[in-house]
């Protein structure tokens, strides 16, 4: 502790070591920025048991939840233009201004923002870009804080003070960013790298660790819907307290999306997994089901509702320091031995995966080169749908004699492909992708599927 009494130091002293010790902070500031561009872009995190780059910084660097943010998405711009890197090593930019102007960067203007943003405060930065990009409108917002015990009030009618009543006053719509909590803010949280976060703030009255404070913006048809959902439920809930029919919908959205996901069955209560024991299904103890083909990959329902509650809702991944993956979002069931090579789809032969880990297992398999074809591929036949979907109506409307002359050349450029030496999966695409020609020869179809195949 001695180490950090300065007493016995001049002031001239003081200020020169103060000075030196944040200018060696920027460049180690730039450092790890660096640092956690690179393992972001290797996905490092996977093996070490993290599903996201944000739950490594949080969980495994210790770093706090917006320290993480903050740090990943500059990290993340930093590494698409390194000229942020000088500017945060040579005092330029802060971490603040960094983050600030990631959204509008682009090759053609990061030398200009960052030369009318250098040496600028947070708040002239903010009205700089308020100028240069403006906005139609304020985003939502969504923050959660612990709840305040509500004062009492004078009236006697049950449905005008009801914490969170939707009626026909004027308080039914004001926007997060405008509310009377001196403490909510007017920025904008950004969940792309933290999922699920949650704000705590200290509020101006008596707080319960059981009630939350919940704070966000909501669109007319919304709130029209939760106007009829507290008229329904008139009877149960006088008061039309939002809190309880928000509960009572969670309630029936979550035995719905267990439904169908898991199947029909008793509800799961996954705040419970921590103190509840649950055995282990045995297979005879599952219904008997006629066994899927080989290959197949469709999981019964019975036995993705044993696997999920053999693995608690969560992902298996343990990394090999011991860490298992704590991710209970975008769960996948996992063949242990992959379809490909044989793999069933039994309690014994399936586990939960968070989509990273997944990810990684099937590169660790199959290599990494292979899923990143098979990942371009799903994008591109994701984008010939949408862009057919996002055609003109009048475009779509073609005859039948029309759409049966399409579908045959289309074939025949498959087949066509095929013939040259192409894979199945490459024809398929290149097929698929000449879909959105509309009134071509066959000669002008194989012509533009080759060349899609030539770029890629």
């Amino acid at each position: 502790m001695r180490a950090y009494s300065l007493t016995h130091l001049s002031d001239a002293a003081l200020l020169r070591d103060l000075a030196a010790f944040i200018a060696h902070d920027r460049v180690t500031t730039a450092a790890v920025l660096a640092h956690i561009a690179e393992v972001d872009a290797r996905r490092l995190y996977a093996p070490a048991g993290y599903p996201s780059m944000h739950a490594y910084c949080v969980g495994e660097l210790r770093l706090s939840e917006d320290a993480a943010s903050k740090r990943l998405q500059a990290a993340r711009a930093a590494r698409q233009f390194p000229a942020l890197f000088a500017a945060v090593a040579e005092g330029r930019l802060h971490l603040a201004a960094v983050c600030l102007l990631a959204p509008h960067l682009t090759s053609e203007n990061v030398e200009r923002l960052v030369e009318v943003a250098t040496h600028r405060r947070k708040a002239e930065i903010e009205e700089l870009l308020a100028r240069l990009f403006p906005r139609p409108g304020l985003s939502a917002m969504l923050r959660a804080i612990p709840a305040l015990v509500p004062p009492a009030h004078a009236g006697n009618d049950p449905s005008e003070h009801a914490p969170g009543h939707v009626g026909n006053g004027l308080p039914e719509c004001v926007p997060a960013q405008f509310g009377n909590d001196p403490d909510a803010g007017g920025g904008i949280f950004d969940t792309s790298h933290a999922p699920g976060h949650v704000e705590v703030s200290p509020g101006n009255g008596v707080a319960s660790a059981e009630r939350y404070f919940l704070k966000l913006t909501i669109g007319k048809r919304t709130r029209d819907k939760l106007r009829y959902a507290q008229d329904l439920l008139s009877h149960a809930v006088p008061s039309g307290d939002v809190a309880q029919v928000l509960d009572r919908a969670l309630d029936a959205l979550i035995v719905d999306l267990e439904k169908r996901k898991l199947g029909a069955g008793p509800r799961l209560q996954p705040q419970l997994w921590a103190d509840t024991r649950r055995q282990q299904p045995s297979r005879a103890a599952l219904p008997t089901r006629p066994r899927p083909p080989a290959r197949s990959r469709y999981v019964p329902a019975p036995v993705r509702r044993a696997v999920w509650e053999r693995d608690q809702g969560q992902c298996t991944f343990v990394s090999a320091a011991g860490h298992r993956c704590e991710s209970r979002r975008f769960l996948e069931f996992d063949h242990i031995d992959p379809v490909a090579r044989g793999g069933r789809a039994t309690v014994e032969g399936l586990r939960l995966r968070c989509r990273a880990h997944n990810q990684y297992e099937a590169e660790r398999v199959f290599g990494a080169g292979f899923m990143s074809r098979k990942r371009h591929e799903a994008r591109l036949m994701a984008a010939v749908a949408r862009a057919a979907h996002n055609m003109p109506r009048g475009m779509l409307e073609v005859t039948d004699a029309m759409e049966g002359v399409a579908q045959d050349q289309i074939r025949k450029v498959w087949i066509g492909l095929r013939n040259l030496g192409c894979r199945a999966d490459e024809a398929r695409c290149a097929a698929a992708f000449t879909e959105t020609l509309h009134g071509v020869t066959l000669e002008e179809r194989m012509r533009a599927a080759l060349t899609f195949l030539r770029r890629r």
